[in-house]
């Protein structure tokens, strides 16, 4: 993690463990009612997106609390985290739209957070190919610091001239996942992913965290320091909530207005 900016954990959740998270978008609207669209890059293509605030009590927390998640995010940045936000990332076949270079803190040190304590997972529900647009990114890219970036429509683009200069000391690689893999990267690894143009969905679960130390100095969409309750990583497999988002405090832009004017990252 600290040499390469990431580290990608094949298998972390199992057949089982995927299925429950699928059955939260696809039982009930409890969680698909929150999506929603913004204007894209690439006119012809759209990206559905949920996200929310805490993890809440139904499969989805269990996975975010997890020690197998949350704890190892723990391990890699040295020291407690709190839940930043989550999000479900919706590509269809055939009009997933892209996601520009760009770093996470990129976005995140506008939101007050001082440090780069702060990391992602990126967790596939469908098979991450080249054809359906797996994240790209560029191995060891987090040493270069935060690089500045510039909004295009709701999203931020790092420095393209920058970008391709790191291009030559940083292997540009293709992550290509299977459901349940879990790819956990740090916050200035520079990556993006193209349209998805094939036939194939790509829906991926995402769960954001920031170090307990890294609060954010200004208040934002996203929350400040709330402790973290983490649980066994059993406790998927036994969670029976599909249905009750209760606590999870969706961020959505027809009930938060700032999120209308306010640069979003995808993947």
């Amino acid at each position: 993690f600290e040499e390469y900016g990431y580290i990608l954990v094949r298998g972390l959740l199992d057949k089982e463990e995927i299925n429950k998270v699928l059955t939260v978008l696809q039982s009930s609207d409890a969680m698909m009612k929150e999506n929603y669209e913004f204007e894209e890059v690439n006119k012809d293509k759209k990206t559905q997106r949920i996200i929310w605030s805490h993890p809440g009590s139904d499969v989805t927390g269990m996975v975010a609390r997890s020690e197998k998640v949350a704890g190892t995010c723990e391990q890699l940045l040295g020291g407690e985290v709190y839940h930043y936000h989550g999000k479900m990332i919706l590509k269809g076949a055939q009009k997933g739209a892209r996601h520009l270079w760009h770093q996470d803190y990129g976005y995140w040190y506008n939101n007050g957070c001082l440090f780069p304590d702060m990391m992602t997972v990126f967790i596939p529900l469908d098979p991450c190919k080249k054809e359906n647009g797996c994240l790209q990114i560029l191995e060891g890219s987090h040493k270069c610091g935060r690089i500045d970036h510039h909004p295009v429509l709701k999203q931020a683009e790092a420095d393209l001239q920058r970008v391709e200069e790191v291009k030559k000391t940083c292997p540009h690689k293709f992550v290509e996942m299977n459901p349940g893999d879990a790819l956990f990267f740090h916050c200035n690894l520079l990556h993006h992913s193209s349209d998805n143009d094939s036939n194939m969905r790509r829906w991926v679960y995402i769960c954001t965290y920031n170090k307990a130390s890294n609060d954010p100095v200004i208040d934002h969409h996203h929350p400040r320091y709330t402790p973290l309750v983490k649980v066994p990583n059993s406790t998927i497999k036994e969670c029976t909530n599909f249905t009750d988002m209760s606590g999870k405090e969706f961020i959505h832009p027809n009930r938060n207005a700032s999120l209308t004017s306010h640069i979003q990252i995808v993947h």
